[in-house]
């Protein structure tokens, strides 16, 4: 009788090394970038015609974002219930006063995910950052 299984001469499967903190990183990253940009567009569907130059560098930021995620396949965590990936009736509304909550936590964040990264990526992430911060005061009242 032949029994399929282990052998002592048979490779082990080799598994997916786990990402390293940079990917986890950029994954989250990633999917926080989606989260806004799908905010902007919300509004600029609403009439917000304006708005499309900031949603316009938040996609520059998630494309360089995206270069630097190793090909592996690591990619943005789910979004929460409740997101813009929610049914329309369960959305939280969309307000310039709320875009401008997002920018605000998005770059109050930024100075504590530098710690430990490719000066490369700090870099990246700082410059993010300060155009994140920028968006807070540059952003209309009302369209």
């Amino acid at each position: 009788m032949l029994l399929s299984g282990c052998a002592a001469g048979d490779p082990a499967p080799s598994a997916a090394p786990a990402p390293g903190p940079e990917e986890v990183l950029l994954g989250r990253l990633i999917a926080d970038k989606e989260r806004t940009i799908g905010l902007y567009t919300q509004l600029i569907d609403a009439g917000g015609k304006a708005l499309e130059p900031f949603r316009d560098r938040h996609r520059a930021h998630l494309a360089e974002l995206r270069r630097r995620l190793p090909v592996r396949g690591v990619t943005g965590s789910p979004a929460p219930s409740g997101s813009v990936s929610a049914s329309p009736s369960r959305q939280p509304r969309v307000t310039l006063a709320r875009l401008r909550e997002v920018e605000r936590r998005a770059a109050a964040q930024r100075p504590g995910q530098l710690a430990g990264v490719s000066p490369a990526l700090a870099q990246l992430i700082a410059s993010i950052g300060a155009c994140e911060a920028l968006h807070v005061v540059a952003l209309p009242r009302s369209f």
